[in-house]
């Protein structure tokens, strides 16, 4: 029987685990033994005692757990002494973020593990309910919305009083993914006007489909600006500038501003300038979602609000799932009960199939070696 450890999240801030008691109650079911670290979903509200009447056992250490491990779930990439405590052979299923955090991924296959970055799940029918990229960033764009209306210092909705009418916040969401969508659903709940950019044609039908005006350069290269995985593009600069143009107006006119544009691989493209920031209006907010790669709003702080000499306020708020800690948690740990059960046979038996377009896909370290076509160097 294959042992999966869950083990407490090193990373500071992060408060989300790998594993909640409904899916060790369905890993046990499917045939896999689960032993969880004391403590390792306490941030998300998930108790020790609700893991072990799952049928979990608890270890005190993560070096206890990950003796008796054959696969480990993380959320994040493995600190030093955790791959230092991993048997040769450990499966490693996390989040890796394999391009910006190379040494974590190369210690890995030092340590001999076979390690997969769920981030490379491919978007194929099948692997729908493995996305994690999907599921936490409908929650990260639900709780950008959250972040901005409490930083906003004035009502979200239109209100109609016998002392006078408030105007509704006006909402600009950039970069309509699976982020920019919740962003603009919960913000229309919340009452705002909401409009929203975006480079990939597909996403007008969307964004009009949720209530919300559609904002966007329509050319010939807008009309080729989606890739076959369903990523956006990077633009020419002549688009660019076509397409700033026409925002710029509209930014200044904005209460809140949200983007959320990321290109795997890549920095994050720059969206919104300085001089866009300035042009916005006093207690005006900006939420980067794409801070961890380096924002798309320029002057953006990592960790940090920045309120600029006009008063707007930029939010650089990382690791906006980990705020909805609970539901984060257990949407990933789905993920990654789907995922595990490539690693089994009709039969049950655990035997993983190296050759499965999914897994091969995901792994990133096999063998001693980073294994990944698009990390080799």
């Amino acid at each position: 029987m294959a042992v999966i450890a869950v083990t407490k999240e090193r990373r500071t801030g992060e408060t989300r685990v790998a594993a909640v008691p409904e899916t060790v109650k369905k890993l046990i079911g499917a045939g896999f033994s689960v032993v969880v670290e004391t403590g390792a979903g306490a941030a998300a509200a998930y108790l020790d005692a609700d893991y072990e009447a799952a049928g979990a056992s608890l270890a005190t250490t993560a070096k206890e757990a990950l003796a008796k491990a054959d696969i480990l779930f993380k959320v994040r990439a493995l600190e030093a002494d955790e791959i230092a405590a991993l048997k040769t052979g450990t499966i490693v299923v996390a989040t890796l973020n394999p391009y910006m955090e190379r040494a974590a991924l190369d210690g890995l296959a030092k340590a001999g593990a076979i390690a997969f970055a769920m981030e490379f799940v491919p978007r194929i029918t099948r692997a729908q309910v493995m996305d994690v990229l999907s599921s936490q960033a409908n929650l990260a764009g639900y709780r950008a919305v959250i972040e901005a209306a409490e930083a906003y210092g004035k009502a979200i909705p239109m209100m109609m009083t016998a002392a006078g009418t408030i105007a509704a916040a006006k909402v600009f969401i950039m970069g309509v993914g699976v982020a920019g969508l919740q962003a603009i659903a919960t913000a229309r709940r919340l009452g705002a006007v909401v409009t929203a950019t975006d480079v990939r044609p597909a996403t007008k039908e969307q964004v009009e489909s949720l209530g919300a005006k559609f904002l966007a350069v329509e050319d010939e290269e807008f009309k080729n600006a989606q890739t076959t995985g369903g990523y956006a593009k990077e633009m020419s600069a002549e688009y660019q500038a076509k397409q700033a143009e026409l925002l710029t107006a509209h930014i200044a006119k904005q209460d809140i501003v949200i983007t959320t544009a990321l290109i795997p691989g890549r920095p994050a493209p720059r969206l919104v300038s300085a001089a866009q920031v300035a042009s916005m209006k006093p207690g005006s907010v900006l939420v980067d979602l794409a801070v961890e790669q380096g924002g798309n709003v320029e002057g953006v702080k990592l960790g940090e609000v920045a309120v600029t000499a006009n008063g707007a306020k930029i939010m650089g708020i990382p690791n906006l799932p980990g705020r909805v800690a609970t539901d984060a948690s257990a949407l990933y740990a789905r993920n990654l009960f789907a995922f595990a059960g490539l690693f089994l046979t009709k039969d049950g038996a655990f035997a993983p199939d190296y050759e499965d377009e999914i897994l091969k896909a995901a792994l990133v370290t096999q063998g001693g070696a980073v294994v990944h076509p698009s990390l080799k160097s």
